[in-house]
Formats: structure tokens, sequence, C-alpha cells
């Protein structure tokens, strides 16, 4: 027979309707009876009614995460950071992905499925400001560059901060021509803007002139497009020393193909990649990168999320997080040290 919220009462020496409160987080519940609950609980294997729970709360315990592909390492390893951070505050996460265009990404928010969660996490792929009208009304955190109308709160990364310490690693290490690999000439307000401008500065600071001979465009960023992308730069013969490549994928590509080439790393040309996947420190050689601040990213989106959820229609104004990052030289750019101190930026609220 199925365990009861009775059954644990009886276990608990309390009421039932001490049981729901736990259950249900109410907070005014004193730490020792909420232990004593949970074990019962534990002891029992008692399974709430889901159904019935959503039906008094007008909740389903559920969020959703859309993301624009789970080819690319990094959505997939920030849809475990979401899942791990949701399921700690007792959610579940329906993760949705928007690689098939403006008409596919339009009818998962709008869709039906979008009605049964209680808030949204959404990173736009083919949506931007101008769009704002046809996003769902109700709780939804924002992740990424794009910016919405409204009262849409917004979690981000460093791009800017984050490619120019990249590129001042390499200039640390002596290097002076070198390619950034990721660049979209169609994004002028997202990552791969961005990041072009944190390398720019690094250069303009150091002295050397930007050539636009050693921006290398790659419109998708997999390891397929990094690797054709360092094929071309090495075809046309520019002589280069160093590269920023815009994610790890395509840092992971271009290194494969310049060890094919005969190009040693880092004797020859060094290279450092961006967002820290786990792989990076499972290649050969372990490559370098800048460590974006992807569980601060998950733990804070699903909290402004929460709050949202919590309290619906409320005026307050949206809310901009920018988590921190840390530059992290391994043997790739020819170091193995863990961290560089002093390399991250704190994390801001804009």
């Amino acid at each position: 027979m199925s365990i009861t919220m009775h059954d644990v009462a009886a276990r608990a020496g309390v009421s039932i309707k001490t049981v729901s409160n736990v259950v249900n987080d109410y907070p005014h519940v004193s730490d020792a009876t909420r232990s004593k609950v949970e074990r019962a609980i534990a002891e029992l294997g008692y399974r709430p009614n889901l159904s019935a729970r959503s039906l008094r709360s007008g909740r389903s315990g559920v969020i959703s995460l859309i993301i624009p592909d789970l080819r690319n390492a990094y959505f997939a390893e920030l849809a475990d950071a979401v899942m791990r951070q949701a399921r700690a505050r007792g959610l579940s996460v329906l993760i949705e992905q928007v690689a098939g265009g403006r008409d596919v990404e339009l009818e998962i928010l709008r869709g039906p499925r979008m009605q049964l969660v209680d808030g949204i996490l959404y990173s736009p792929l083919s949506l931007d400001r101008d769009d704002s009208a046809l996003l769902p009304d109700g709780p939804m955190v924002i992740l990424g560059e794009q910016l919405f109308d409204g009262d849409r709160d917004h979690v981000t990364m460093a791009n800017v901060d984050g490619a120019r310490a990249a590129t001042e690693h390499l200039l640390a290490q002596g290097r002076r021509r070198i390619v950034a690999l990721g660049t979209d000439p169609h994004d002028t307000l997202g990552p791969a803007a961005l990041r072009l401008q944190g390398y720019r500065e690094a250069l303009e600071a150091a002295g050397i002139p930007a050539d636009p001979a050693y921006v290398s465009t790659v419109v998708s960023w997999h390891r397929s497009d990094g690797a054709n992308a360092m094929r071309e730069v090495i075809a046309a013969g520019l002589p280069f020393d160093g590269v920023v490549a815009f994610n790890d994928a395509m840092a992971l590509g271009a290194m494969r193909v310049l060890q094919d080439a005969g190009l040693r790393i880092p004797d020859d040309v060094a290279i450092i990649g961006f967002d820290d996947l786990d792989e990076t420190r499972y290649a050969l050689p372990t490559l370098s990168t800048v460590d974006i601040g992807r569980e601060e990213i998950a733990e804070r989106a699903v909290e402004l999320l929460i709050e949202r959820i919590a309290a619906p229609g409320q005026p307050e104004a949206p809310r901009a997080i920018v988590s921190g990052f840390l530059v992290v030289p391994r043997e790739s750019t020819g170091s193995l040290i863990a961290h560089t101190p002093g390399s991250g930026a704190a994390p801001s609220t804009l």
C-alpha cells in the first residue's frame, strides 16, 4: 500500500497539517520539527501527490530552460548546472532547444508546454528586443546578452573582460601575432561582437594595431567550424603565434588542425579558449581557457526565477547580473597553473 501523509504524521508524532507545511515548504516550521518530519518521510519513502499539490498551490514545480543547441557543449553543461540548482530547490526542469530558427523559437515560447511550467529560463537565438511583445507573460529570466523590454531579469557573463583577459594572457607569453577565431559579421550585440571588442582592447592597450587579417569569421561555434577556420588561416599563409578562440569547442577543433599541420602547441602557437568546458582538462595538450562562472550563472538565474515565481506581477525593476570570470592557464599556453591570481572579475549587478 502507498504511504500517506497520515503515516508520516504518525511516525513523526506531529499533525497532518504540520507534515503538509513541511512538504509544501511553509517557512514557519521549527528546524527540529522539520527534521523529524523529513526523517519520517525518508524512512517511510513517502512521495507527495504532485498533481494534487499542483492543484492546491497553482504551481507545477517545473521550470523550463530554453537554449539554442544542446550539441554545443557549453549549453549542455549549462543545462546540467541549471538542473542541479533547480533540483536542490525542489524543482524539475523541462529543456527545449530552439536551433530550428525563428519560427521554432516562437512556437516553443508560446506553445502549450510553456503553459505547464512555473517560469522560464530563456537563452535567445533568433529573437531580439524588437520581439519583446511576442514573449509569453509570466516569470522569465533571460540568459546571455540579448535584452528585452519589460520586467525580464537578465543573467550574463563578462564577455568583453573575459576575452580581453584571454588576449592579455597570450600577450604576457610574448605572443604578438594573435588570431581571433569566432567573429560573426552579423553579430553586433552578442558574444561574438563583445569578445572581439575585448580582444581589440587588449591589443590596443599593448600598442599592437588590430589587423583585420587576423580576425577569422566563424558563424557556428562547433569543433568542425573551428577546425575549418584554422585551415583557412594556415592556407592564407598568415604568420601567427597565438590564437584566441571565442569558445572552447572551436579551440579544440583548431588545435587538431594545428597539430596536423606540424605546428607545436604552445612552442609555435599558443591557444586559449573560452567557457572552461570539462573536456578542456583532458585535451592533449590541456587547453587554457576562461572560466566564465557557469555555476554562478545557473545559481543566480534559478534564484531570480524563483523570486519572480513567488511574487508574480510585482512591479520590481528588472535586475541584471554579470558573473565573475577567471583565466585558467594550462599546457596550450605553456602553463600548468590552476588559476591566474587576480585575473577574475568579481560578480557585479548592473
